[in-house]
């Protein structure tokens, strides 16, 4: 494999992709731990015609091109780190990683009252011999009474319900009020109050994430508006985006990875907003508005070649583009799943993907990137080079050399494939 020319690479089925071709060496002090502020000084690494410049995001409109239409992932973080004590003193975390059930509907999920049952990750779950654990909260003046219990064992976490009382509380106020702000797992450190604020996007708005897209977070209120003065759109989308994303790759090749799944909240009004604009150039903030847009694909194709599928099968797994014949042309795929939301009755489409984005996919609908630097041997990387190539080394090599901060709190970068 170290001997293939990239373009060779490209070629093969990724199910064949050694991961040890997609390292770097990352030294602990080129992390970043704490937030830059403001965020929208944060520096920004620019490719664009093969060529390597640099700037601060506050600039960064002064660089896309001309009718660019920026696609950003509007998820909210929410507080999924819960923590009790067993009745020896010793604490417990549990991190819940999403809803137990099928086609959860996160918006009504917070709204639900008295118990839901999440998969969790649990700390020192050895600890955990009483059936239940409580904790009290103070809610709006009120004690609450929280507590969890497990009901099951998955493969690699474990169902845990939870209940309160009083119960006519909304669960999103109960976490909130109950939890912690799940700040990335190489961050040794509790979050802070400054964390709240910082390991969230200024335009969140539909709570479901265990993770911030942190592409994201580099983006203020002036720079939002800059767009509307200089005539860029912005469109807003939602992925919920879990505790896989941190996910690392354990296997030798990619074939035996699997990848993780997250949940899609596509509304009609997106579809026909990005339908419009499919014809200018669309560039993603962050690898999760990335994976969102080429699953709309995806799922528009399936319709075209199966008009009457149904939900179940809607759902991108993970090497589905690969394995697929590409039918339609975006603008047929957009609005093959426009007619088929609009049959459910439903203004929305909530369902998860699990597509993975690797050298040798061929992207429909997005034409660039704005993104921070991220783990090596990841997933994340695979996107990142499926999208400018081998160029991602003497990208990683400048930033690294450049004093830039990587990771979630980290700089970032905008990404133009060479035409």
């Amino acid at each position: 494999m170290k001997n293939l020319r990239f373009s060779e690479i490209c070629r093969m089925h990724p199910k064949h992709l050694k991961i040890e071709d997609f390292t770097y060496d990352l030294p602990a002090e080129k992390i970043a731990y704490s937030p830059v502020n403001p965020r929208d000084h944060s520096k920004l690494l620019l490719f664009q015609d093969g060529k390597i410049s640099e700037d601060i995001y506050r600039n960064i409109s002064q660089h896309l091109p001309d009718n660019a239409v920026l696609v950003f992932n509007n998820t909210k973080v929410v507080k999924s780190r819960l923590f009790f004590t067993n009745e020896n003193g010793a604490k417990i975390e549990v991190f819940c990683l999403e809803p137990h059930g099928e086609a959860i509907d996160y918006g009504q999920h917070f709204l639900e009252q008295n118990s839901v049952t999440w998969i969790c990750f649990i700390g020192k779950v050895s600890r955990w011999r009483e059936k239940e654990l409580s904790k009290t909260i103070e809610l709006e003046g009120v004690e609450v009474k929280l507590s969890a219990e497990i009901v099951g064992k998955l493969d690699d976490a474990y169902l845990v319900k939870f209940s309160w009382s009083p119960g006519d509380i909304p669960f999103g106020k109960i976490m909130d009020a109950a939890g912690v702000t799940p700040l990335p797992p190489y961050i040794k450190r509790v979050a802070e109050k400054v964390d709240e604020d910082a390991y969230q996007t200024v335009y969140s708005e539909n709570e479901g994430s265990v993770a911030a897209p942190t592409a994201g977070l580099h983006f203020t209120k002036r720079v939002l508006k800059d767009f509307e003065e200089t005539g860029i759109s912005s469109l807003f989308t939602t992925l919920h985006v879990g505790a896989g994303t941190f996910k690392p790759v354990k296997s030798e090749v990619m074939e035996d990875h699997i990848m993780h799944a997250e949940y899609l909240n596509i509304t009609i009004d997106f579809l026909e907003n990005l339908l419009a604009k499919i014809q200018q150039p669309i560039i993603t903030v962050g690898t999760t508005s990335t994976r969102t847009l080429e699953s709309i694909y995806w799922m528009g194709n399936q319709i075209v070649q199966r008009p009457n599928i149904n939900y179940e099968d809607l759902k991108i797994t993970q090497w589905l583009p690969y394995e697929t014949e590409a039918v339609s042309t975006p603008e047929e795929a957009i609005n093959a799943l426009l007619t088929w939301i609009k049959n459910t009755q439903q203004n929305h489409l909530s369902i998860e993907t699990e597509i993975i984005i690797a050298p040798g996919y061929e992207f429909k609908i997005v034409k660039g990137l704005i993104t921070n630097f991220h783990q090596p041997q990841s997933t994340l990387l695979l996107l990142v080079s499926a999208l400018i190539g081998n160029d991602w080394k003497k990208i990683y090599s400048h930033a690294l050399d450049n004093n830039y901060r990587f990771l979630s709190y980290g700089d970032g970068s905008l990404l133009m494939p060479k035409n």
